[in-house]
């Protein structure tokens, strides 16, 4: 016999608040395909309707498309440094950059300008329909009323709303990793998404250029004004340095021409002036040198009586020339003289008178080459004094001039940075004036766009197949669900998972006609009397369709019962079920007719004390268990007979208000009664109580052998019957099986592998 499986009771808590316990997921998904089979093709049938009806209802929409690249050298012609350079300076940034600008409001809302797509419905929107009405109708309710709009912001308002839709349509994105843009435009008119890409391409290079115009026009008006001040402020340098030079006698001497030029300026004139100076005062002081030399030359000569031929060929003096000739004529004639006259002679004294008188007029005029000398060796002197004064006050000048030429410099440095300044200015006002009419941008179109032959969207293949895949899990996700939400019983699979025990069998649902045959329904069955005066099709469905399919499985269940070893000397078998309507009293009441009608001598009671069903259905009131137990009726008295099958019937007696039932049923005096039908029958079956309602059949463990639980297939909640058995371990122990009762055979085919 099975014993009780301790993780059964341990995981009662935790299986009934989720799915199989021992089942792995490859075998749950196969049983989700294999029992929700019906839910998926649902599911995937309605999907695929969707899908095929959005196809057939879907306005179809068609995708053109534009290229443009973006081309640095164009600008370069604009850069000659740039294009001699041959950089080309364009990175992922520049292409995004240009790409929010080609979606930017300016483009799109002069696209939407240029084509009137305000007035175009498929833009500007359509009426709403019947739906649309109702649903703005709705809104409003709890909106309010709508503030009026004057005339401007109703065409800023419809303005709005056709941008929204125009940009929802238009998608600008970068190819790959190059420097071409791709634009998209959807439209329910191939020729209109044309158009618009065409458009959008057109109206991006113009705000290009507007832009590039508008920039330098605003360069230029700036650099004009700045041209304005810079060319003021250099004209104030420059007479600044005009004023300082005239202030402090800054005045240059232009070495080429003699010229004093301001903005060139060559050496300065006092520089000039004192090299002049310094020059003449060298000069001076070697001629006042050279005249004193002669002076003093001169006295030594004066001092001589007769001077040499050297002085006075120095001296070149025709008058001393010839005198001294004279001289030495005379003197040689006062030599011959003498010789031949004598020193006493009158004619030597007559020459040495003329001698002396010619010494006298040369000394005379020795003296007055001498005063020629002094003269001039006076004026030198005094040149040379003269030019010491001019050279000394030409000196300090020039040192003042040296102290006021740095802060010359100073200015001049100043305005050369202001002209160079404003030269710099001048060269980028040129530049900018030939830029701004220069027709060109960065970007180009390369590739028209063309109006597409076939539709883009929707796509029937991916929509379908999209459709197919999202049905496909929704629908599994929905019979998963409903798996795993579907705890009760609707296998034998089940039955071994979850009770660890065995499916005895499977009872089919049997539909039959419970009208009275022999007797009136209201009529009791008097003691003694054969079973069935009340005719009960449900009770004897194995007498009537011996070849069914539930006679079949009840044999089973027969069978069972015989194999197993504890019945060979216990023939007691107990039929219990977790709650009522389960159809254990139709399993009790077949199972011992069929048991009967094979020849072994068999009884049943019904033990069911609270609500004795077989009793009910037979419409029997007379006397029964409850009499037989307390000793006011034999049980021969008691028990009646089928006369079809031969099988005896213990009803449960008079119906009473009896709370203590379990206590009768646990009595010695129910023992002694099965004690004695033990004897005389092979088998005891006894209906008993459900075992949530009332614990009457855990009471009947003192005299039952085994026990069969009845549930019922699709209605008998798993946990429900975990929950019992766990709370009733030692009805557990004597589990002989279960018996699925009321199972549709229809559908039992997606639970059963056979």
């Amino acid at each position: 016999m099975l014993k009780l499986n301790q993780r059964f009771i341990a995981d009662d808590t935790s299986s009934a608040a989720g799915g199989p316990l021992a089942a792995a997921p490859s075998n749950f998904y196969v049983r989700v395909l294999r029992h929700q089979l019906p839910t998926v093709i649902v599911f995937m049938v309605l999907t695929m309707a969707l899908a095929i009806l959005y196809l057939a209802t879907a306005v179809p929409t068609y995708v053109a498309t534009a290229y443009m690249v973006i081309d640095a050298r164009k600008a370069q012609m604009l850069d000659p440094q740039e294009a001699a350079r041959g950089a080309v300076n364009i990175d992922a940034g520049m292409v995004q950059t240009q790409i929010e600008l080609m979606k930017s409001q300016n483009v799109s809302r002069a696209v939407i300008k240029r084509l009137n797509l305000t007035d175009d419905p498929e833009f500007a929107g359509r009426p709403p329909g019947f739906f649309g009405s109702l649903k703005e109708r709705i809104l409003g309710l709890f909106r309010g009323p709508a503030k009026p709009l004057s005339e401007e912001e109703a065409k800023a308002q419809k303005l709005r709303s056709v941008q929204a839709a125009f940009e929802g349509k238009r998608n600008v994105t970068r190819v790959g990793q190059s420097y071409v843009m791709e634009i998209d435009v959807q439209s329910e008119d191939p020729k209109k998404a044309a158009r618009i890409a065409n458009e959008i391409a057109e109206a991006y290079i113009d705000d290009a250029l507007q832009a590039k115009y508008e920039e330098t026009r605003r360069a230029n008006v700036w650099l004009q004004e700045r041209l304005k001040d810079l060319r003021t402020e250099l004209s104030a340098q420059q007479q600044a340095i005009v004023a300082f030079r005239q202030k402090n006698n800054i005045t240059y001497v232009d070495t080429s021409s003699g010229k004093s030029p301001i903005d060139t300026p060559g050496k300065l004139m006092n520089e000039q002036q004192l090299s002049e100076i310094n020059s003449q005062f060298i000069l001076a002081q070697a001629a006042t040198a050279q005249a004193k030399a002669r002076y003093d030359q001169i006295q030594d000569v004066i001092k001589q009586d007769v001077p040499d031929a050297s002085i006075t060929d120095a001296l070149n003096d025709a008058v001393i020339v010839r005198l001294r000739s004279q001289y030495l004529d005379l003197a040689a004639r006062v030599g011959i003289y003498a010789q031949k006259y004598g020193d006493s002679h009158l004619s030597v004294h007559a020459l040495r008178t003329q001698m002396r008188e010619i010494e006298h007029a040369i000394k005379d005029e020795m003296q007055k080459i001498a005063q020629s000398y002094k003269n001039e060796y006076e004026i030198a002197l005094a040149r040379e004094q003269s030019l010491r004064k001019n050279l000394d006050a030409a000196t300090s000048q020039s040192l003042i001039t040296n102290q006021a030429q740095i802060q010359l410099q100073e200015l001049e440095s100043k305005a050369q940075t202001s002209r160079t300044l404003h030269d710099n200015f001048l060269q980028h006002y040129m530049e900018t004036i030939q830029q701004q009419s220069f027709p060109i941008t960065e970007a180009r179109l390369v590739g028209f766009a063309d109006a597409p032959i076939t539709k883009t969207y929707p796509k029937t293949s991916l929509v379908l197949l999209l459709a197919g895949a999202g049905g496909l899990a929704l629908s599994f996700g929905i019979a998963a669900l409903r798996e795993m939400l579907d705890r009760v019983f609707r296998s034998s699979e089940q039955i071994q998972e979850e009770l660890q025990t065995d499916c005895l069998a499977m009872l089919p649902l049997v539909k039959t006609d419970n009208t009275s045959g022999a007797g009136d329904s209201n009529d009791p069955v008097p003691p003694g009397q054969p079973l069935g005066l009340r005719k009960q099709p449900m009770l004897e469905i194995v007498l009537d369709q011996p070849f069914s399919h539930f006679s079949e499985a009840l044999r089973t269940v027969k069978v069972a019962s015989d194999l197993g070893s504890i019945l060979k000397t216990k023939k007691v078998q107990g039929i219990i079920s977790t709650l009522p309507a389960e159809g254990k009293s139709t399993v009790s009441a077949n199972y011992a007719q069929l048991i009967a009608h094979g020849g072994s001598r068999a009884v049943l009671i019904d033990a069911d004390l609270r609500n004795p069903t077989l009793s009910a259905l037979l419409g029997y009131e007379g006397p029964g268990l409850i009499d037989v137990l307390a000793g006011w009726q034999s049980i021969d008295e008691a028990l009646l007979v089928d006369s079809r099958s031969g099988l005896r019937f213990l009803p449960s007696g008079r119906r009473s208000s009896m709370p203590h039932t379990n206590e009768i049923l646990a009595s010695d005096a129910m023992k002694n009664l099965l004690a004695k039908l033990h004897e005389a029958y092979d088998y005891i079956i006894v209906d008993l109580p459900p075992l949530i309602p009332v614990v009457d059949a855990r009471a009947s463990t003192a005299f039952i052998d085994s026990y069969i639980f009845v549930v019922q297939w699709g209605s008998t909640k798993i946990d429900v019957v975990r929950h019992a058995l766990s709370a009733a371990p030692e009805l557990y122990e004597r589990l002989l099986g279960v018996v699925v009762n009321k199972v549709d055979t229809s559908a039992v085919r997606r639970y059963e592998r056979y």
